[in-house]
């Protein structure tokens, strides 16, 4: 076992940070080693990435993706050639830094590795490492704890270059006083608007022009073929008042999962550990044995002692520095042998040692807690509920393919399904366009891609049985359709003037627009309505870009200056800059120090791309794209 608390540690949470990502749990060895057997989709120097670990990171990367947007992903995109090829420049880069990290001859120490395991917050329960955390993570990834510590060890070796190229940015103070000035820096001006509707009344339109634009955008006046839709739904909800559960049930219910109910027990523990491999000789057993029990009589002696001993006899470095503390946990976090002890024992030191695949454990049992279960009558409600629910369940996965064969088997109406599960058939009150996201209170873009299919629209079929989610089906027809089709001119002229005299009319305003600030550049005086006073700050976006670029942009002196920009299709608008406002940065400014940060870093990342770049051509890397393409289904 391995465990130990090192709080605020910069590289814990770098490691914390790295070990959501694939090469966590490939270490340096595994960067440099084939895993054999399988073709490479690349080669970087004389090492290969095979297709076992493309293939591992593409599904660590597409699990992230749809982590991170709660499955919201179109398919589609996580097997596109462009998401694939990211994934394995990924991998290429990691090896890159590897074998830099290799021929460079980079290590990361023992305590360095302690501090970075013990300080990961994913290892933390209540602010403190927790060993039965640290095991289920673990567990879940398929590791033990000797392969995760050496793939630990070769994420760190990798950070290592990370840190010394990202972070070798410096910026001088001059440099960053300068930036942050510009930054803070305000202007105050005025601003005239030239807005469309101003010039509409002053916009004259002939047949031909009107016609012409229509002609131009036929796309912009086309009517998207539509339908309504009958439909109906079965879903386990429906099915509940068709099921019961009986008292027996209840009862055997509570019996089974009560402690499921309550509080599990959890206890606390420290223990020594003299570590021996499962397959050490009878000579090596007996020796460590010995070893134990002595250290076992030692603090059977004096109880009081069981820390100093830990501190000075442990092969567990993390808990030895706690006197041996492992925590709390409850059932199934510990390996079976040390948690059988644990669960079996009263408050106090165990008479004997026990051993497990990691050794020989003097086990100090500290405290227990929880363990609390309602009584049935508190819970019968509750649980009542929850096999109803269980049991609708379970009868709508045997009636869902009986539904399903009814729709298809009876295509013509939705009548018959209605009939057999006493379905009631609704009716959609709007026009459904292809993009519609479902039906009304249904989610699913598939039942209306249904109804704009060929067997449903042109031969009036109904859909297939959709399952939609949430213990959920759904079939539907199109009851009403009206194709795809050109709204004629005559139909929408008016419409059509009402655009080009739209778009005639903020031409017209531009025009204007441009033409005042030509002559306010001229040193003329035109009679404009300025309005308010306006305080921009170049670092907050208070005007379009366009329109905050071009007021920035102007000179500081003379003032007033002018400047214009042409709004896409809303006009005009005219800026006059009365004041500019500076700040007066000290050195001692503590934002001097955030602003550095900040463009240190972003020159950090230029340094890396360009860093990686020159390994690219030490460690030549060459892409197999026959086995990185994406296999037809």
């Amino acid at each position: 076992m391995f465990e130990a608390v090192r709080q605020n540690k910069r590289i814990a949470q770098v490691i914390l940070g790295l070990i959501s990502l694939t090469f966590v749990f490939w270490g340096v060895d595994s960067y440099l080693n084939d895993r054999g057997g399988a073709s490479e989709v690349a080669t970087v120097g004389e090492t290969t990435i095979s297709v076992y670990e493309f293939d591992q990171a593409l599904r660590d990367q597409q699990d992230r993706v749809r982590a991170a947007n709660q499955g919201n992903v179109d398919a589609g995109l996580l097997q596109s050639p462009l998401f694939r090829r990211a994934v394995l420049d990924n991998l290429i880069n990691q090896r890159l830094l590897a074998l830099y990290a290799l021929e460079n001859r980079l290590s990361v120490s023992d305590q360095q590795l302690r501090d970075t395991i013990g300080g990961a917050e994913a290892f933390q329960d209540g602010g403190q490492f927790s060993m039965a955390r640290y095991q289920s993570v673990l567990r879940s990834r398929g590791l033990n704890e000797l392969q995760f510590q050496e793939r630990v060890r070769g994420d760190l070796t990798t950070q290592q270059v990370l840190s010394a190229v990202g972070e070798a940015a410096v910026v001088p103070a001059p440099v960053a006083i300068r930036l942050l000035a510009a930054q803070l820096e305000s202007r105050t001006v005025h601003m005239v608007e030239f807005k469309p509707d101003d010039f509409v009344d002053t916009v004259a339109l002939d047949d031909a022009a009107v016609k012409a634009y229509y002609d131009a955008n036929a796309a912009q006046f086309t009517l998207p073929a539509r339908v309504k839709a009958s439909y109906v739904v079965l879903s386990a909800a429906q099915l509940r008042d068709g099921v019961s559960v009986d008292e027996a049930q209840i009862q055997a219910e509570y019996e089974q999962n009560k402690a499921n109910y309550g509080t599990a027990e959890e206890r606390k523990a420290s223990h020594i550990l003299l570590q021996l491999a499962n397959d050490a000789s009878e000579p090596e057993v007996a020796a460590a044995r010995q070893k134990a029990e002595a250290l076992l009589a030692e603090v059977l002696a004096d109880p009081s002692q069981f820390g100093a001993v830990a501190k000075r006899a442990s092969d567990d470095p993390g808990s030895a520095d706690r006197d041996g503390d492992l925590g709390f946990f409850a059932r199934g976090a510990m390996v079976k042998a040390f948690e059988d002890a644990v669960f079996a024992a009263e408050p106090g030191v165990l008479p004997q040692v026990v051993r497990s695949e990691f050794g020989f454990h003097v086990i100090r049992l500290d405290e227990v807690r929880g363990g609390t279960i309602p009584a049935l009558a508190d819970l019968h409600d509750k649980i009542k509920s929850e096999l109803l629910d269980k049991a609708a369940s379970r009868r709508f996965l045997e009636v869902a393919e009986q539904f399903a064969n009814i729709v298809y088997e009876q295509p013509d109406s939705l009548a018959p399904v209605a009939k057999e599960f006493g379905l009631t058939i609704k009716t959609t009150d709007d026009w459904l366009a292809a993009d519609a996201s479902g039906l009304p209170g249904i989610e699913s873009a598939a039942i209306v891609k249904s109804l704009f299919s060929e067997d449903v629209l042109q031969n009036k079929h109904n859909t297939d049985a959709i399952d939609v989610g949430e213990n959920t089906m759904v079939a539907a027809r199109v009851a009403e359709h009206e194709p795809a089709r050109q709204r004629a001119f005559d139909e929408i002229r008016a419409e059509v003037e009402q655009a080009v005299r739209r778009q005639r009319a903020a031409e017209a305003a531009s025009q204007q627009g441009a033409a005042q600030l030509a002559e306010l550049v001229a040193g003329k005086s035109p009679q404009l309505a300025w309005g308010e006073p306006i305080t921009l700050q170049r670092g907050l976006a208070m005007l379009p870009p366009a329109a905050m670029a071009q007021v920035f942009a102007l000179p500081d002196a003379p003032l007033p200056a002018y400047a214009g920009v042409a709004l896409d299709g809303a006009g005009y608008a005219l800026f006059r800059l009365d004041a500019v406002n500076k700040t007066e940065i000290k050195s001692d400014d503590a934002r001097v120090k955030g602003i550095a940060q900040q463009y240190a870093q972003l020159l950090g990342g230029q340094d890396m791309r360009a860093f990686l770049d020159a390994l690219r051509e030490r460690y030549t890397v060459k892409i197999n794209p026959t086995a990185l393409a994406v296999e037809p289904s």
